[in-house]
C-alpha cells in the first residue's frame, strides 16, 4: 500500500499540467462532498480514484460494498466500484480506479455503500487529478496570452471653491448683488412713470447673473426695452367718418345661352333612346 500511494500522492507541475492528489474524503465519514474534495479550478479533471477500507463480517454473511460518485449533471451515478464479500470472511481491500479524465463539473457527491450484513473501517478514498494552470487569461506573467493589469491613474478631487477665479466671481456677484439693493431702495422712493419704467427694467434683467454680464451686453437690453415701451397716449380716437361706395353696376339683359339649351336637349334625347331600349328588348 506505501508503494502505491507514494505513486500517486504527490504534487508535480511543469509548463503545461499540474497533477495533484485530494485530501481522504471519507476522513470524516462515508459519505462526502466534493467540492470541499476538489479544488475548485478551471479545467480540472479527475484521472483514477484510489480507495482502501476493511471489512468487518462472518464468513457466511452476504455484503456488497459500492465506492461511488453522484452525476452532478446528467444522473446516476459517474463512478461506481463494487466489492463482493458475500461468503468471505472480513479483509482490507484497496483498488486503484483509472477514469477518463472527467471534468471536476460532474463529479457529485461521493459515498461508501454498504448492502448485506458487516461494517466498513479504516476507510481511505483519493481523487488523483490534473489541471492547466493557463485554462483560463489570469494574471500570471507565465501563462501566454498573459495580460498585464491596467494601471489607474491617481484622481485627484479638487474643490472648485478654491479656485481663484471662482472666488473672484463670487465676490463680484456679491458686490453687485449688494448694489442692486440699493438701487432697488432708491427707485422705491421715486414716483411717476420714469421710474415704475425704471424699475421694470431692472426686474427684468435681475434674471440674468450681473458678474457674468458686461456693461455693452446691458446697454443694449435697456436700448431694447426702450423700443418695445409703449406710452400711456399709444391710443387714440378714430375720427366717426361714413365712406360711401362709389361703384355702381349696370342692370343689362343677359340673352340665353342657345348652344348649351341644345347640349341639354341632345342629353334628354339620348337618355330617352337608352329608356326605351330597355323595353324593346
Amino acid at each position: 500500500m506505501g508503494a502505491l500511494l507514494a505513486c500517486f500522492c504527490f504534487s508535480s507541475s511543469n509548463a503545461q499540467e499540474v497533477y495533484e492528489s485530494s485530501p481522504n474524503a471519507a476522513a470524516n465519514g462515508l459519505n462526502w462532498v466534493m467540492t470541499n474534495i476538489l479544488p475548485q479550478q478551471a479545467g480540472l479533471t479527475v484521472n483514477g480514484v484510489l480507495y482502501r477500507y476493511t471489512t468487518v463480517k462472518n464468513p457466511e454473511d452476504d455484503m456488497v460494498v459500492y465506492v461511488q460518485n453522484e452525476n452532478a449533471i446528467d444522473g446516476g451515478y459517474i463512478f461506481r466500484s463494487t466489492d463482493d464479500w458475500s461468503g468471505v470472511p472480513g479483509n482490507t481491500i484497496r483498488k486503484l480506479v483509472p477514469v477518463q479524465n472527467i471534468p471536476r463539473e460532474y463529479w457529485g457527491d461521493g459515498s461508501i455503500e454498504v448492502q448485506g450484513f458487516g461494517t466498513v473501517e479504516n476507510a481511505l478514498v483519493v481523487y488523483n487529478y490534473q489541471y492547466n494552470p493557463c485554462f483560463q487569461v489570469t494574471d500570471k506573467p507565465e501563462c501566454p496570452g498573459y495580460i498585464p493589469p491596467i494601471a489607474m491613474p491617481d484622481l485627484t478631487v479638487t474643490d472648485p471653491l478654491d479656485d481663484p477665479y471662482v472666488k473672484d466671481e463670487l465676490d463680484k456677484e456679491t458686490e453687485v448683488s449688494d448694489e442692486d439693493e440699493e438701487d432697488k431702495e432708491r427707485n422705491r422712493v421715486q414716483e411717476g412713470g420714469k421710474g415704475r419704467e425704471r424699475r421694470s427694467i431692472e426686474d427684468i434683467l435681475g434674471i440674468v447673473n450681473p458678474s457674468l454680464v458686461a456693461a455693452a451686453d446691458v446697454a443694449n437690453m435697456t436700448a431694447l426695452l426702450n423700443l418695445n415701451f409703449i406710452p400711456n397716449n399709444y391710443y387714440t380716437t378714430l375720427p366717426d367718418t361714413k365712406y360711401e361706395e362709389t361703384v355702381v353696376l349696370i342692370d343689362a339683359n343677359i340673352p340665353d345661352n342657345a348652344r348649351f339649351r341644345l347640349n341639354q336637349f341632345a342629353q334628354d334625347q339620348l337618355h330617352q333612346k337608352l329608356v326605351n331600349l330597355q323595353y324593346e328588348e
